[in-house]
């Protein structure tokens, strides 16, 4: 796992890489879990709710998770082999570059993640770090989403 200090944007730049690293822990993607989110965000749009129909009439042959459900599982699938930021006081969240929801994610599969380290950038207020992250079902040739995350590091 590299470790660097937020104020040492040379050395993250040096680590930053086209390739992404090894793959995290897989999250089951259950209907259980589509249905609680959409009760959450109020989105119940049939192609993720309703299985029946979703079974009949879903171009992807059954209900698919919303892709802000899958950005959201984020944390629970970062690698051991995330890069860790030490000597900051804080680290906020600042928004995004990017966020492609690519391909489906089917109710029943299940997905995992791995990132890379894209760019640091000295900020007045401290280092702005960008991590590309790739979300992908497992097994599946093409990612679910891909996202470009921001985080302020001072």
């Amino acid at each position: 796992m590299p470790t660097f200090r937020f104020d040492d944007v040379d050395a993250m730049n040096a680590a930053a890489s086209e390739e992404f690293g090894e793959w995290g822990p897989e999250i089951a993607i259950t209907q259980e879990m589509i249905n609680d989110f959409a009760d959450l965000t109020g989105d119940h749009q049939w192609i993720h709710v309703d299985v029946e129909r979703a079974l009949r009439e879903s171009p992807f042959g059954g209900p698919i998770a919303h892709g802000f459900l899958t950005l959201s599982l984020l944390p629970r699938m970062m690698t051991e082999s995330s890069t860790t930021i030490t000597g900051h006081t804080n680290a906020a969240n600042y928004g995004a570059t990017k966020l492609r929801f690519i391909a489906p994610v089917p109710a029943g599969s299940s997905i995992h993640s791995r990132n890379r380290l894209v760019e640091a950038v000295a900020r007045p207020k401290g280092t702005l770090l960008t991590t590309e992250i790739e979300v992908a079902v497992v097994g599946a040739d093409r990612p679910a989403l891909l996202y470009a995350m921001q985080t302020l590091y001072m």
